[in-house]
């Protein structure tokens, strides 16, 4: 009798799961991170849309592969599945890499939890913990900026004013002096110059107010596209992918100009110096959802759902470079100032937005994250 009234009260839980299950499936297609249900061998059996677009693979054909099928058998992932088994609990693992012919994730945290309604089932969430990395970068792009315009404001009232003087005392003994003199005249007059050209550029990190307004970014990708076409990456591909609904960035057209232009300068030569065969660089718009940035001072989060993305095929950032690239003076080039990426984050961090870097041999991506125009932009340019 009790053995009935048990397989009766089972069959009862098991049809009330069943009606519920179409309601978790909804449920968990409609999170905005990546969820997988693997059985006991592996196979998917299910993946909300998050994690169609992570994997780059549609739930058609993840019903065919097994997760041996896009990450290398010895991965960690597969401990984490199996300590999920063997103890039926859940498990947590951080900073994991996905990297293969089909992935190229970094920075990934990865929670998989045991199903007991399924035996040996796993479910797994995913979490792409970039955002967060780029928000403390972003956060350190700041205080570097900061830490620069400072400097520049120093230099130029302590270094300006005694250069001008010794500029014209080279210029007056240069008329008065014999040819073998003269040369060293000359090069007086030309490292003062130089070291002036090194401080206007380090003032265009002064804390300056930015005059913002709509920006069409295809605009701004075409033009930078057609200078760099015409001088300096005469001899690169360019291939564009663009998402043509893209609304305004809300932003200074100039400035927006100068961070490409210097992005596409960078990739190119890279390219060039390294001799890629067939050099290429890519121009990237999308829309995105879920980045937002607090505002400091403000309760107020900024929405950055617009992406501008130069990728190239080059040889990669030297990895030595790489944890401080957007910092002021470090460089890979040997006549470098290397301020350019430091002033590209600096006009980035203006716009409110973040910038992020993804390298490795054969694939260097700068990616920006910017805001676009509302509602609440226009009021804030339209008020006084």
């Amino acid at each position: 009798m009790k053995d009935t009234l048990r397989r009766a009260a089972v069959a009862v839980l098991e049809r009330r799961v069943a009606r519920r299950a179409p309601e978790a499936a909804a449920m968990m297609s409609a999170l905005p991170v990546p969820v997988l249900v693997l059985d006991g061998e592996d196979r998917f059996t299910f993946a909300n849309h998050a994690a169609e677009h992570f994997l780059g693979v549609s739930m058609a054909q993840l019903g065919q592969l097994r997760l041996s099928d896009l990450v290398p058998a010895d991965h960690p992932v597969f401990l984490l599945i199996s300590q999920v088994r063997r103890g039926e609990v859940t498990v947590a693992d951080h900073d994991m890499s996905f990297d293969s012919p089909r992935l190229h994730k970094t920075g990934i945290a990865v929670q998989g939890t045991y199903l007991p309604e399924e035996p040996g089932a796993v479910l797994l969430v995913l979490q792409d913990a970039s955002a967060a990395r780029a928000l403390d970068r972003q956060l350190t792009f700041r205080s570097a900026a900061r830490s620069v315009t400072s400097m520049a404001a120093m230099l130029a009232h302590e270094v300006k004013n005694p250069l001008s003087g010794i500029r014209g005392a080279a210029q007056l003994l240069e008329a008065s002096v014999g040819d073998a003199d003269r040369e060293l005249t000359v090069l007086i007059r030309d490292e003062a110059d130089r070291i002036r050209g090194l401080v206007d550029r380090m003032e265009m990190f002064g804390e300056k107010p930015i005059d913002r307004s709509a920006v069409n970014i295809h605009r701004v990708m075409e033009h930078v596209r057609r200078l760099a076409e015409s001088g300096f990456a005469a001899n690169i591909r360019f291939t564009e992918v663009y998402d043509p609904s893209l609304p305004p960035v809300h932003g200074n057209r100039d400035q927006l100009v100068q961070v490409v232009l210097n992005l596409v300068k960078n990739a190119a030569e890279s390219l060039t110096t390294a001799g890629v065969a067939s050099p290429e660089i890519t121009l990237i718009t999308a829309f995105q959802h879920g980045v937002r940035l607090a505002v400091p001072g403000s309760e107020r989060r900024m929405h950055l759902p617009l992406v501008v993305a130069v990728r190239d095929n080059g040889p990669g950032i030297p990895d030595d470079i790489r944890p401080n690239l957007f910092d002021p003076f470090v460089t890979s080039k040997a006549a470098g100032s290397g301020l350019g990426l430091a002033l590209v984050a600096k006009i980035v961090s203006d716009h409110g937005g973040l910038i992020e870097a993804d390298s490795r041999p054969g694939r260097t991506e700068f990616r920006l994250h910017l805001p676009m125009l509302t509602d609440d932009a226009v009021e804030q340019v339209d008020s006084p």
